[in-house]
């Protein structure tokens, strides 16, 4: 203590300069709107840098959970699909069926913006009409399931109506019966991490936590994971169930997604095209 007051009386000329000047910077910048605006600027110049390297440091620390995300994705379309090379973000990934044509590809992207909290969800990625994408085609995460349908292409962006979306319905089967049904979300009140499966024929006989795929019927390959189921169903007064699942997708973290390319898409669509219109 005796030589901490020693080292105040030695250096009290320099102490009291430094409260001095910090009183009088602080009296200018209180009372001169020029001296304030700039203070102020240069604050905020400061702030907003500290911010932005704050959020470098953020990503950097986020890097590790998102290449461990891909490396699985890899793995799983490895073993799944037969035949997936390494997935990047300029190359398309071929995938090879059981009949050993050459059906689906996969073109890796970057989400640049999304939402979970409204009534429809969109999202958008940095990948467009000059990569091959195109309306309808399914889009899928990394190792987690659905994320939605492209809806809108540009030449070098395109827009997702997302698995959490008022229009958005896709066709499901639950892995254990093969019951078929369609997946739908609720509302904006909803949770982005359930969906229910509607149609669903209540003579099935549903259990918790079975695993609900994509059917094949639509945009989506077969076997594509959803959810497991978490309520066995809500009886609405008819026929069919409402089952309630928890989604294998967390939407308010998506970073990369998948999007499907199906070569025999418009050669369905043309066979389709031929039949005969319902009475």
């Amino acid at each position: 203590m005796r030589n901490l007051w020693i080292f105040i009386n030695r250096y009290n000329a320099f102490f009291l300069f430094v409260i001095f000047f910090t009183i009088g910077i602080i009296l200018t910048v209180q009372n001169n709107a020029y001296q304030r605006s700039v203070t102020l600027n240069s604050t905020n110049e400061v702030v907003g840098h500290a911010y932005d390297r704050l959020n470098v440091f953020k990503k950097y620390m986020n890097l590790g959970t998102v290449n461990d995300s891909l490396a699985v994705e890899n793995a799983r379309l490895h073993t799944a699909l037969l035949a997936l090379k390494n997935i990047d973000s300029a190359k398309n990934t071929l995938v090879k069926d059981t009949a050993t044509h050459v059906q689906y590809t996969y073109l890796a992207a970057r989400v640049i913006k999304n939402s979970v909290t409204l009534r429809n969800n969109v999202i958008t990625i940095n990948k467009g009409a000059l990569d091959g994408i195109e309306s309808g085609m399914a889009v899928i995460s990394a190792g987690k399931g659905v994320v939605g349908i492209i809806r809108d292409v540009s030449p070098h962006l395109a827009t997702i109506e997302s698995l959490l979306n008022k229009d958005a319905k896709i066709s499901v089967s639950i892995k254990s019966t093969k019951a078929l049904g369609s997946l739908v979300w609720g509302d904006r009140n909803s949770d982005y991490r359930t969906a229910f499966i509607k149609d669903v024929p209540n003579h099935f006989k549903v259990k918790l936590k079975d695993t609900v795929i994509t059917s094949g019927f639509g945009s989506f390959p077969p076997g594509i994971q959803v959810g497991t189921i978490s309520n066995r169903g809500i009886s609405t007064g008819d026929n069919f169930l409402t089952i309630q699942i928890n989604l294998f997708n967390d939407f308010s973290t998506l970073q990369y997604v998948y999007v499907i390319k199906d070569k025999l898409a418009e050669e369905e669509k043309a066979l389709e095209s031929k039949l005969p219109n319902e009475q």
